[in-house]
């Protein structure tokens, strides 16, 4: 994908997710049980804690009665706003996570849920990843999370006919899903192959990997639970 669209995709979803913030935390209240209960046998009391993409802070159910350095992250304002009003004795920050506001080795854990497909570009998400590396200790995690969206076969047919013809500019696994009439949120669809294949190449050990489905429901997400190797670059 060219970098110019790349960065206009940014700003596009930075500017959707302002829009409907306060709509979007309502149907986000609460993370997934099933990745709760996959994630809690990984965390530790004190420990400290980055929440790219952190939106309201929903993240913050996993640590429920625990002592924990927790930072959320979000290029949204008005999604951090809605952060602070849910969880005033929190840290919450805006800024970009293609260029973390902290120093190396910083956090034990890195959290990413339903962030990574948001980005645009094979760059991009490998400066991402890149950025999360950097500020994870020596065998740190990451908890990553994606829509499975792999079932969506109109999106796909959709899309890839829009690349034949060389008018979309988009890579292939791009797509835009409709949030209400006025908002189209660009997702890329990811496999396991390659999200699996990105995330080694990023210079992670990956522990666990699967696929979440929620119950009593079709939405599903591809997990990633991976350490941040000692001799890693």
């Amino acid at each position: 994908m060219d970098q110019d669209l790349a960065q206009k995709l940014l700003e596009k979803t930075k500017s959707n997710f302002n829009r409907i913030a306060s709509e979007f935390s309502h149907t986000r209240r609460y993370l997934w049980p099933e990745l709760v209960n996959l994630f809690r046998g990984y965390i530790k009391y004190g420990e400290s804690v980055l929440d790219i993409g952190c939106g309201n802070g929903r993240l913050l159910d996993l640590y429920i009665g625990m002592i924990v350095n927790y930072v959320g992250i979000d290029n949204s304002e008005k999604q951090i706003e809605v952060a602070i009003k849910r969880y005033p004795n929190r840290v919450f920050l805006t800024g970009d996570a293609l260029n973390l506001p902290f120093s190396e080795n910083y956090f034990d854990k890195v959290f990413s849920i339903a962030v990574l497909h948001e980005i645009p570009s094979s760059e991009l998400r490998e400066k991402f990843l890149q950025e999360a590396k950097r500020v994870l200790k020596d065998n740190g995690l990451i908890f990553l999370t994606v829509w499975d969206l792999r079932n969506r076969k109109l999106l796909s047919l959709k899309y890839s006919f829009l690349r034949l013809i060389k008018r979309s500019g988009l890579d292939k696994g791009d797509v835009f899903i409709r949030w209400g009439r006025e908002v189209e949120r660009y997702y890329h669809v990811f496999g396991e192959k390659e999200i699996r294949k990105l995330v080694k190449e990023a210079g992670f050990d990956i522990i666990e990997m699967g696929v979440a489905k929620k119950e009593k429901s079709k939405k599903a997400n591809i997990y990633l639970i991976a350490k941040k190797s000692s001799l890693s670059l």
